[in-house]
């Protein structure tokens, strides 16, 4: 029970957290939405339908793979933030397991980027993608796993600075080539030998083909632009994942003790 409640205690702390900090919320939410009207209909002129799928709609997955990436990398900045002010030491002194610590950062990242990643989706009628509400809950269902995984990949990074400025460095060398090489702007199966052995090491790259699979439906799915593997496939990648990253972050935030 104890290690229940610190768990809802780190996640209720940083929801109020992000709930106060509504500039938070929109300058996430402009993000993916410049990517998805402005690169995707720029690029949507360069790039002729194939399948029967204009590039924007072709790309729809990978911004809401975009949202969560970055929403949830930039949650465990508060991990930094907590070490500068003395609040993980706090935490990794009390009498709960590691695990929990680690579980409870990621859920409350996965909780705030899976509220950006449903705000996204809501503008799915305005590009022409057509969901069905069972298709919207499961994508929803797919976000939350996503953002936890990349939640714990965040979490792991995260302990090894101890700046706020270090952190930031080294995201802008992860987190940009994590997002183009997830198959989010192009098919992975396009890419070259080289690239696509990058991708099948990058978790995003089946969360945003998850992601594919849920929203295309079937006619588009067998096309050269719809998912690059099984939904089975994509969910077992994600799943273990997960498991690793809190596995390792248990066991770096053992070493900190």
């Amino acid at each position: 029970m104890t290690d229940v409640n610190a768990i809802y205690v780190i996640v209720m702390r940083e929801l109020k957290k992000f709930l106060r900090e509504r500039s938070r919320l929109v300058s996430s939410i402009a993000r993916p939405l410049i990517w998805l009207f402005l690169v995707g209909a720029g690029m949507s002129r360069l790039v002729s339908p194939r399948a029967g799928m204009p590039y924007t709609q072709f790309i729809f997955p990978g911004i809401l793979g975009m949202t969560i990436l970055f929403s949830s990398i930039f949650s465990s900045i508060s991990i930094i933030w907590d070490k500068e002010f003395g609040f993980l030491k706090e935490i990794l002194v009390a009498p709960v397991r590691r695990s929990s610590i680690v579980i409870g950062k990621a859920l409350s990242g996965t909780v705030v980027s899976t509220i950006q990643a449903a705000i996204v989706l809501m503008v799915f009628p305005v590009i022409g993608v057509k969901l069905s509400v069972l298709q919207v809950l499961l994508t929803i269902i797919i976000s939350l796993l996503v953002a936890f995984c990349i939640s714990c990949f965040g979490i792991v990074i995260a302990t090894f600075y101890e700046s706020y400025e270090s952190f930031s460095v080294i995201m802008n060398f992860i987190i940009m080539p994590m997002f183009f090489l997830s198959g989010a702007m192009y098919p992975v199966k396009l890419l070259p030998a080289a690239l696509r052995v990058a991708s099948k090491l990058n978790p995003l790259t089946y969360g945003v083909d998850a992601l594919k699979n849920t929203v295309f439906t079937s006619p588009l799915k067998s096309g050269p632009m719809g998912p690059d593997f099984s939904f089975g496939a994509d969910l077992a990648v994600i799943i273990l994942s997960s498991a690793l990253f809190v596995v390792l972050a248990s066991g770096f935030f053992e070493r900190k003790q």
